[in-house]
């Protein structure tokens, strides 16, 4: 999603509001039935928001909430992996480069006991998924089976595919165990379940907007972990994924924005600043 994420100063509060007061820093990734963050004034319900790291600058904050929420709740509940858990499973990550794969490589390695693949195709995009934690790093862009198995790895307990899964979906049945598990959050035209049957493979669907979407009574969750992760920058576990910034928000730069998105070659996020 574009023009979502948003870091600012608490301007007014609501009279329920027991969370935050006037001139309060936080950061969030909004709720897509409101305006977003390519606005001056962002209107936010309490419970998506949270104190954002005071070791960042805003730009480099801004980088995170929304693939921060997206790869908490891939990991955490759409997986159900325990944290500290996953002790001899391997997770493989298609798309590890970008701006959710950026921050899941560092949550898994950080938070679960998992190996972690991750997958990228050019130099300066392996490099940053190693750097980021990865134990291992393959090119998407040939066969992946032949790949794990030059790293000792036979198959995979779960794939998160953050990118073109209709394009991998044959190789991530034929590589997952039997009682895998994938994870996706992109759009295929069409994804057929029947073959993931053989192997009783589950599916699972990321949408992180759906707890503000529908009010659901979890939704302080994303609140939580927010303010979990602003620790974790804070001290130091957990860095920003900036991958560039574009400057101040006017057209010209939400246009080039847009375009380096559109290539599939961004690095991170990517970043603009505000009026």
């Amino acid at each position: 999603m574009l023009g979502w994420d948003a870091v600012g100063v608490v301007e007014a509060v609501g009279a329920e509001v027991n969370m935050f007061a006037v001139g309060d820093e936080v950061w969030y990734a909004g709720d897509i039935t409101r305006p977003g963050s390519y606005a001056e004034y962002g209107l936010v319900d309490e419970r998506l928001a949270a104190r954002r790291p005071r070791s960042l600058t805003a730009s480099q904050a801004a980088a995170l909430p929304l693939t921060t929420i997206t790869a908490w709740e891939l990991l955490f509940d759409r997986l159900g992996i325990a944290e500290g858990g996953g002790s001899g499973q391997t997770l493989l990550v298609i798309g590890a480069g970008g701006g959710v794969g950026s921050i899941l490589v560092q949550l898994a390695r950080k938070l679960t006991d998992l190996k972690i693949v991750g997958t990228a195709s050019r130099a300066e995009s392996q490099a940053w998924v190693r750097e980021l934690g990865a134990h291992h790093v393959i090119d998407h862009g040939a066969p992946l089976l032949p790949q794990l198995a030059s790293v000792g790895i036979a198959a995979a307990d779960h794939v998160i595919s953050l990118t073109h899964t209709d394009t991998y979906y044959r190789q991530i049945v034929e590589l997952l165990k039997p009682e895998g598990q994938l994870a996706l959050i992109d759009d295929p035209a069409t994804l057929d379940a029947m073959p993931l049957k053989r192997k009783s493979i589950s599916l699972h669907w990321e949408f992180m907007f759906t707890r503000s979407m529908y009010r659901t009574p979890d939704m302080i969750r994303q609140h939580a972990l927010l303010d979990r992760v602003a620790t974790m920058i804070d001290e130091g576990v957990l860095r920003t994924t900036v991958g560039e910034h574009l400057g101040s928000i006017n057209a010209e730069n939400l246009r080039r924005a847009h375009a380096v998105i559109e290539s599939n070659k961004a690095l991170g996020k990517l970043v603009l600043e505000g009026f």
